[in-house]
């Protein structure tokens, strides 16, 4: 009886049940493809595009023809001149008369005819969905719907506001090109273009970001890059998975080899010879729409230490002048440390008439040398981000009256003694002839840890600490060339170009750890 019960309340549950639909064809509006009928095609469009002010639908009719159309595109991203004098001019006279057209065979092939003879514009394509369409219209393109075409013309109206070009002002040189990149991918790459006639700088293009597309350009010259290296970097980009890339600075840390190192592992650069010798040298750049920094790869520690200026000038000034850059960015890291570690654990070390001074500078101070070396750093370092924010007439006032005034007031008050002044002042001056920028905040930052280590050890802690950051650069890749190169490993022939900068006229190899296929420069 239980069973019979049971079997009945499942019989009746299944036939309570609604029946599925057998076969069931889905709807037009649902697949979203053009049908050719136009008044479907249009509300088709306007329901892809709703919600979107800046849209403008314009109907009208075809060149006295009586067959209805339709152009939509975006305000200020659409070139309304080009549209409004050459594509509806040319649409709306009467090319029927003008292209002896019959009317009866119009309808059939206006499509056609509109490509091929009316419309006098480079950018023109066919599709046939929806989806295909609204990314390009709300990009800049226009959109030109005709009734009984089930094909749906895309125009190349795409109108960009950009700046001009201009010198970058994060690298600005003495002698050089006043030329620096923009923020529209293509006045890059036509730079590169421009700067000479070379058939075989090969661009590929990217597009990165889900829900914010964005262009972004490989660039390589094919008969000097290595092949494996350019399929790397390919493949790096390729694994790119974020909503949207705003800057240049994602693509940057989401391709290094190892996130976790304070050293950058690619080169950032607003200029254009920068980038096209990196290019000459078997290197590659990475060029992303929206932002003038262009990417370099791969990288070693003394590129971020030399300028192009080095090449500009004769071989003995610039060799000169990169020695001096080397020791300022070791008075950079280690200034201050060098300082703490003598005062506090090795006076022996100082020559009595200089310790006697210092001894009687630091008289009144209440703090240790680590504490004192802090303030002042602190201070400097936030002067420095201050002047970087204020606006331009005001910044570099603020930094220096700003230093004078704290740096004086603070050794009036017994706070700091002024032999920490003058090694605080040094040490930022040191972190300013640092070429990269990027380059600078890395030793701004292990700064401070090399004071906390000579704080805790002395001179042995900076001698550790010295040693524990060459091991790590030694170890750190770039796209599987050393970090450290050409210095570990150890290859005379590219010392040419690491602390002395050779004549030209000896310099005659590219890079051997790049594994260029062509290795001759001259």
């Amino acid at each position: 009886m239980r069973w019979w019960k049971a079997k009945t309340r499942r019989m009746i549950q299944s036939s309570n049940k609604p029946d599925k639909p057998k076969n069931e064809v889905p709807s037009v509006e649902s697949t979203g493809y053009f049908t050719g009928d136009f008044d479907h095609d249009l509300k088709l469009a306007k329901t892809a595009m709703e919600n979107n002010s800046d849209v403008h639908f314009r109907e009208f009719n075809l060149g006295r023809t009586g067959i209805r159309a339709a152009i939509v595109f975006v305000e200020m991203l659409a070139d309304q001149d080009l549209i409004d004098k050459h594509i509806m001019k040319s649409l709306m006279d009467d090319f029927s008369k003008e292209y002896k057209v019959e009317l009866s065979s119009l309808s059939s092939n206006v499509t056609d005819l509109i490509k091929k003879q009316i419309l006098s514009i480079s950018g023109v394509s066919e599709v046939n969905h929806v989806n295909e369409v609204v990314p390009e219209v709300l990009s800049g393109a226009a959109m030109l719907l005709i009734d009984g075409s089930a094909e749906v013309l895309l125009l190349g109206t795409v109108k960009r506001n950009t700046r001009n070009i201009e010198e970058p002002v994060s690298e600005s040189l003495v002698r050089g090109a006043r030329v620096g990149f923009t923020e529209t991918i293509g006045t890059n790459t036509a730079l590169l273009r421009q700067h000479g006639k070379n058939q075989n700088l090969s661009m590929v293009q990217f597009q990165v970001g889900k829900r914010a597309v964005k262009n972004l350009v490989v660039a390589y010259i094919k008969d000097i890059a290595e092949p494996g290296l350019v399929e790397e970097v390919k493949k790096r980009i390729e694994k790119i998975d974020i909503d949207d890339v705003l800057e240049s600075g994602f693509v940057e840390q989401l391709i290094e080899d190892n996130y976790l190192s304070p050293f950058p592992q690619v080169q950032s650069t607003e200029r254009l010879d920068r980038v096209m010798s990196a290019l000459m040298e078997g290197r590659v750049a990475i060029l992303l729409d929206g932002t003038p920094f262009v990417l370099i790869v791969p990288v070693t520690f003394s590129m971020l230490l030399q300028s192009p200026e080095d090449y500009y000038e004769r071989w003995l000034p610039s060799s000169l002048i990169r020695i001096m850059r080397i020791g300022a960015a070791m008075i950079s890291l280690l200034g201050p440390a060098l300082y703490i570690s003598f005062i506090s654990f090795h006076p022996g070390l100082i020559p009595s008439e200089l310790a006697i001074s210092i001894t009687g500078t630091r008289g009144g101070v209440p703090f240790p040398s680590l504490i004192e070396a802090l303030i002042m750093e602190v201070a400097i370092e936030i002067l420095r981000e201050a002047g970087l924010r204020l606006p331009k007439p005001i910044g570099p006032a603020m930094g220096i009256v700003g230093g004078i005034i704290i740096g004086e007031a603070a050794v009036q008050a017994g706070i700091v003694s002024p032999i920490m002044v003058i090694v605080v002042a040094v040490t930022a001056i040191s972190s300013f002839a640092i070429p990269q920028y990027s380059a600078g905040i890395s030793l701004r930052m292990l700064r401070f840890v090399a004071m906390f280590c000579a704080a805790t050890f002395g001179l042995y802690g900076v001698i550790m600490f010295f040693l524990m950051l060459a091991s790590h650069a030694v170890k750190l890749k770039s796209f599987g060339v050393p970090y450290a190169s050409p210095a570990v490993p150890y290859r005379l022939r590219d010392w040419k170009d690491f602390i002395v900068r050779m004549p030209i006229q000896i310099m005659k190899k590219r890079p051997k750890l790049l594994k260029t296929d062509d290795s001759s420069r001259q």
